[in-house]
């Protein structure tokens, strides 16, 4: 049985809009969506808060709501411009536990970033002949799930499941690879909300002996092409705060730090920081993002 089990909650009446999902394995609760009498929102918010398991909750909101909810006691951690067609997203947060709200590894985050800051800016570079890069098809689910657990020991969503993989690639996902001789050696998602014309770049991973190579950029690019063909411009991604790898790659890609979601969820090998980063691919010329991935 799967144990990262979530459940989707909705909430329509006379007055309010909420849509929001238990997130069992993270321990968490997250507001994807809400609108109307901002006090019976924070009311039916604190009512679904009320759960033994939950130690976070995670609301994404407008700016018009943000001084609202700073007032009952959520943080400000990060924010996305253009998350809600065009308006910024701003995420907020409260903890229901001390040690979720504690990170101890926070100073050492902020040194990592200041090191990606740092870090000069390198030119695309062309992928060697020898390999393909391809926007996935359902077929290549079972291989995706299998690639994905040799390289996360512990990630927040179940992909290692061949059969979640595919919902996502039937639903609103792009899965970009890259194949050497057949064999995936790094993938990336861009997981598409079509009502509000975003999408998070997510599922970033490389094989252990060939992250030298610089794929992800590669890959990343690939997506932003097929986000433009959608005219979906608002491009975002969620990194470990501990990994300077890939915060390097989105500060490389032009990607904006927006903020830092703490101990956000498990990945990896424990629960962790996670850092925001964000992109406008309007600014740029959609032509020139990536070579054209096969279909």
């Amino acid at each position: 049985m799967n144990t990262k089990t979530s459940k989707t909650l909705l909430v329509k009446n006379d007055t309010i809009y909420l849509n929001a999902y238990e997130d069992h394995y993270n321990k968490r609760l997250k507001i994807e969506d809400f609108r109307g009498n901002v006090d019976h929102i924070l009311q039916c918010i604190e009512e679904c808060s009320n759960q033994l398991y939950l130690e976070k909750v995670i609301i994404k909101s407008r700016k018009d709501y943000v001084p609202a909810l700073m007032e009952r006691g959520f943080l400000l951690e990060a924010s996305v411009p253009g998350y809600f067609l065009g308006g910024e997203g701003y995420f907020l947060c409260k903890y229901k536990h001390v040690n979720r709200y504690n990170s101890d590894k926070w100073c050492e985050e902020d040194s990592i970033l200041e090191s990606v800051w740092k870090k000069r800016k390198q030119k695309e570079v062309a992928l060697d002949p020898n390999l393909t890069m391809r926007v996935a098809e359902a077929k290549d689910a079972k291989a995706l799930s299998i690639f994905y657990k040799n390289v996360f020991a512990i990630y927040p969503v179940p992909i290692e499941d061949p059969n979640y993989i595919k919902e996502q690639i039937d639903g609103n996902t792009i899965f970009m690879l890259l194949e050497e001789k057949g064999e995936i050696i790094a993938a990336a998602s861009a997981d598409m909300n079509t009502t509000y014309k975003n999408a998070e770049i997510t599922d970033c991973a490389t094989s252990p002996s060939k992250r030298k190579g610089g794929y992800m950029n590669s890959l990343i690019r690939g997506l932003e092409a097929e986000l433009v063909k959608r005219q979906i411009y608002c491009s975002y991604s969620i990194a470990r705060a501990l990994s300077f790898g890939m915060n390097a790659v989105l500060h490389n890609l032009d990607y904006t730090y927006k903020g830092r979601l703490k101990n956000n969820c498990y990945i990896f090998d424990k629960i962790e920081d996670m850092n925001v980063w964000s992109k406008d691919l309007s600014l740029m010329d959609a032509q020139k993002l990536a070579p054209v991935a096969e279909k």
